[in-house]
């Protein structure tokens, strides 16, 4: 092997950077344990309301030690932004897509208009979306043009309006505005997206994710951690309002007179019981969506000054009346609601609305505004009245943005600068409760609705508010058509299933290696250990997101990636049998395996691929940890195990067997006529198939909420229950189609229900806790709140557990984008062996083989699902599964062509013995690697949680009929594909 001082140097570099990265999730973890461990000692179980206070003490002792450094390199926050990313069902929290109504938007460019043939293809279009993949957009596009007649998109009264007369004109054709429209959809959409950024980082939440997916309008958001979910709904569902109100200044005497005696008032009552229930309360709905954000963790009691002491003063010629350290806007926040406080106000200030400003980027301080409002609350101008916004430079060339009215907007805003320059105040431009820029007025009352809102602000800033502020304009309704929720303590009991059936599957190939290679397989091990660690320090390097079924696809990788080193270890034993000396075998041997070892990943990494383009989520995460097990498992078993055999092997008098006395003759002289069998193996495949069929075609699949829509909810109780008595409850209140079976533990069930599937809306999934609640109510022990069965706290152990709701249209995306996933794996895998091999009879057999292990799989899963003792449901990751079988079956099919090949080019066919041959040589490592692939997804579906058990039971399955079909059905169908040209080639 040529250039080792590189490899060795590579792999070193490639391992230390690993730990490195590794070492950020040790600390942020180690020091949050210790956090834990403060609180319990600080706060004992008989305590009202441990749980919460426990929590708020955590998060002042991790915030009041963010900053120490820690082993010199890092800190607390700084690690706990590195550290490895885990997803929603390791961490619990909400995951959304929100689908941003693109009607909503075309009716606003559209200033509302009654034309009837605009109103029509809106209707149309609605119901074309129920059926087609197809953008709303499009739909729309293509309702218009099949009843347009003479009416034009650029009608005065359609899109040739005041609001878009400076793109579109009355002259324009259909083909000239759709591309205007779509741009102004996609700026609208991406305002939104900016909008649910910007709340996001209002949340609190550690590592969210936010992303658009395509051209669909829909936009995905991922906050692992968050507990107040009915809050995170309401907050990511609800249409942002941009709004515009003018500022007191600061020197108000009313105002100072109110902080004073507001001051005075609250050492009054800050008493210390009621303090210290004050910490354990919810933070301020502006500044936190989570109960564990970091809080102020001073005894109030020993404060002087409860407000003042809070308080600093504002910068000199500026607009708002004080600054607040960022950790302690909550505490200050919730002072200044308190209805005794508001009493305070004087009454020219009696309706003083006090908001925060935007922070910005590593701020420390934020700072406080106090803005004229009225009895109703309403600002002085709303954003409704914004016709255009544009990122721009000002007088200093400085990044601006250029902000433009309507008619109505334009009178608004000139009577509302002329108060601003009269009274010397400023005006605030409020988004989400939060104040962006406070600018004065110096010139008087700008007339004509044109203004420039300047401010420290970085080009990147002025676009999003420039995207912000056109949102105002075009308000639309963003309603959640897919969510997930995942309770912490679920989430909790995840990682420890996790890592529970990672270590079982780890111990066991370890202990096999050695037992079945020796000292060659202790070389395999030091590899496979690397392995490991090169995936977590990738993961982590990516900023990728660990879930639970990536924890599957990583135990999953331990036993493909053995493949690798028994591939090669087999080959160099056949070298060695052939007389050659160690140093010439090995390098033979692993010659000889490369072609197969790099066929087998490709077509593997090849439906990974598919499943990350296809899939979402989980199975995004899945398929992500499975590329880079592919990648990384390659370069250790290739190189780094060669490494090591090699430095072994390179000193004299050292013995390498790869092999032990238990195992040195397995498989030798193996001489089975598999051909020869092979109508005996069509006959028990078409039974087989046959029954399958039959079973889906009469009894069917048990769809999930992921393809037919519906809510479902994992609930768990202190005792059994009985489900069908439950069901029968259950079916009485929702109607029928509610389903209720047992989850796991007998204390647990899983109930899916279609009720109000096509109602969107955070009232509906209310409604339909309420009624579980108060319909499994007796079933909960006594004292149980709504509250703690719908949420409860991070040691929450009864209630609801999890929920997930789907739409109908998404789940017939899901569907859709399912279908394409196996066909697109399918065709993908045809062409990559038709390349490799040259001949389209080894990708038929390839395919039919595919085609046989899937349709048994399917066929298992319809005649057992009603029997089996946990999940069977068909939902998105089933077909993870599906796809992952495919790939474990093209994988050991292709090993098998590949030594098929080799042989015939060396032999010839011999009319078919020479495929016998070959299928002999690799019976060793078709075996090995079957056995040790099935006690790893064994021990996964063993130990690894019940919302894996349906997962792994699939693909149990697709490796026992896998390993079958490369065998008795890939190789003889190729063989009887061929059969005529090898009988001339013969002869």
């Amino acid at each position: 092997m040529q250039n080792k001082g590189l490899i060795k140097l590579f792999a070193l570099l490639f391992g230390l950077v690993s730990i490195y990265q590794l070492s950020f999730t040790f600390i942020a973890s180690k020091l949050e344990k210790d956090a834990e461990n403060y609180a319990v000692n600080e706060i004992s179980e008989a305590e009202e309301d441990y749980v919460a206070k426990r929590e708020a003490l955590e998060a002042s002792y991790l915030d009041s030690i963010g900053s120490n450094p820690v082993l010199g390199y890092t800190s607390y926050d700084d690690a706990k932004k590195k550290e490895l990313n885990k997803g929603l069902d390791l961490k619990g929290g909400i995951n959304v897509t929100l689908q941003i109504s693109v009607k909503d938007i075309l009716k606003g460019l559209a200033n509302n208009t009654k034309n009837p043939v605009f109103n029509k293809a809106l209707a149309d279009a609605d119901n074309a979306s129920k059926n087609s993949d197809d953008t709303y957009l499009e739909l729309f596009f293509e309702a218009f043009d099949n009843i347009k007649g003479d009416t034009k998109l650029a009608s005065p009264d359609i899109f040739a309006n005041k609001g878009l007369s400076d793109v579109v004109n009355f002259q324009m054709s259909d083909d000239q505005v759709k591309p205007i429209i779509r741009t102004k959809i996609d700026e609208s959409i991406v305002s939104a997206f900016e909008v649910l950024r910007e709340r996001i980082d209002g949340f609190g939440v550690t590592q969210p994710n936010i992303q658009r997916e395509g051209n669909s309008g829909r936009i995905l958001v991922e906050l692992p951690g968050a507990r107040d979910i009915g809050r995170a709904q309401e907050l990511l569902s609800s249409t942002a309002q941009l709004e515009f109100w003018e500022t007191y200044s600061q020197s108000n005497q009313s105002l100072g007179t109110f902080f004073v005696n507001a001051n005075e008032r609250l050492k009054e009552i800050l008493e210390p019981v009621e303090a210290e229930e004050e910490i354990s309360k919810p933070e301020s709905e502006i500044d936190s969506l989570l109960s564990d954000v970091a809080q102020d963790s001073l005894d109030l009691t020993a404060q002087a000054n409860p407000l003042l002491g809070k308080l600093i003063p504002a910068s000199p010629g500026g607009h708002a009346i004080a600054r607040v350290q960022i950790a302690d806007t909550a505490e200050v926040g919730k002072y200044l609601r308190m209805p005794q406080i508001k009493r305070l106000l004087p009454n020219d200030v009696q309706f003083t609305k006090f908001l925060w400003e935007r922070p910005t980027k590593d701020s420390e301080l934020v700072e406080l505004y106090a803005l004229k409002s009225n009895r109703d609350n309403t600002p002085r101008i709303s954003g409704d009245v914004v016709s255009d916004a544009q990122d721009t430079f000002d007088q200093f060339n400085k990044p601006a943005v250029s902000m433009t009215m309507n008619t109505r907007g334009a009178k608004e805003w000139e009577k509302l600068t002329g108060d601003a320059f009269n009274n010397q105040t400023g005006i605030a431009i409020v988004l989400d409760n939060k104040v962006y820029t406070a600018p004065g007025v110096s010139t008087g009352p700008i007339s004509g609705g044109r203004s420039e809102i300047t401010g420290t602000f970085t080009v990147n800033e002025t676009k999003d508010i420039a995207n912000v502020l056109r949102a105002g304009k075009l308000p639309a309704s963003a309603e959640i058509i897919q969510s997930e929720v995942v309770g912490p303590s679920l989430g909790q009991e995840a990682i420890d299933s996790g890592f529970m059936s990672f270590l079982i599957a780890m111990c066991f190939v370890l202990v096999w290696m050695i037992f079945y290679y020796g000292k060659a397989g202790i070389f395999a091990d030091i590899a496979l250990i690397l392995n490991i660690l090169l995936i977590f320090g990738v993961l982590t390097s990516l900023g990728a997101v660990l879930t639970l079924p990536g924890i599957a696809g990583i135990v999953l990788t331990i036993g493909m990636s053995v493949d690798a080193n028994v591939l090669i270890f087999e080959r160099i034993k056949e070298e060695l049998a052939r007389g050659k000396g160690k140093t010439q075998a090995v390098a033979d041997g692993f010659s000889n395996a490369l072609s197969s070892i790099l066929d087998a990943n490709i077509t593997t990494g090849l439906t990974a691929i598919i499943l990350f383009v296809f899939g979402s989520g989980p199975i995004k995460g899945f398929a992500t940890t499975l590329l880079i097990g592919i990648v990384t498992s390659l370069f250790t078993a290739i190189f780094i195990t060669r490494l090591l055999v090699d430095w072994y092997v390179a000193k004299k008098g050292r013995s390498l067997d790869f092999s032990t006395a238990i195992t040195k003759n397995l498989f030798k002289n193996m001489n089975i006529k598999f051909l020869g069998k092979r109508k005996i193996a069509y006959v028990v495949s078409f039974i087989l198939v046959g029954i399958g069929v039959f079973s889906l075609v009469t009894t069917g699949l048990q769809q999930g909420v992921d393809f037919v829509g519906g809510r479902s909810y994992q609930i768990r109780f202190e005792k059994a229950v009985n489900p069908s008595e439950i069901a029968s409850e259950l079916n009485t209140v929702f109607g029928s189609g509610t389903n209720v079976k047992t989850f796991g533990e007998a204390n647990q069930i899983k109930v899916t229900t279609p009720y109000k599937v096509e109602v969107e809306g955070i009232e509906v999934d209310s409604e339909i806790q309420n009624k579980l609640y108060t319909s499994l109510q007796r079933y909960l022990p006594d004292g149980t709140s709504f509250e703690d069965f719908t949420v409860g706290a991070s040691e929450k152990s009864i209630g609801i557990l999890q929920s997930v709701k789907v739409g109908p249209t998404i789940a017939d995306d899901i569907k859709n984008n399912a279908f394409l996933a196996i066909i697109g794996s399918l065709a993908v895998v045809f062409l990559y062996i038709l390349l490799r091999f040259r001949k389209w009879q080894f990708s038929l057999g390839a395919v039919i083989a595919v085609f046989h292990d899937v349709m048994i799989v399917l066929g298992i899963f319809s005649l057992t699902g009603s029997i089996m003792p946990f999940n069977m449901e068909i939902d998105q990751a089933f077909i993870a599964a599906i796809l992952t079988v495919i790939g474990y079956s093209l994988n050991d099919t292709v090993v098998v062509f590949d030594r098929i090949r080799e042989i015939v080019n060396l032999k010839g066919w011999n009319n078919g013995q020479n495929i016998n041959q070959a299928l002999n040589s690799t019976l060793s490592r078709t075996l090995n690697t079957s056995l040790t692939t099935l006690i790893v997804l064994l021990a996964i579906f063993i130990f690894g949680g019940e919302s894996l058990r349906g997962f792994m039971f699939a693909m149990i399955v697709g490796v026992l009929v896998g390993t079958y079909s490369s065998v008795f059905i890939a190789t003889p169908i190729m063989f009887d594909a061929l059969k005529k040209k090898i009988a001339g080639a013969d002869e």
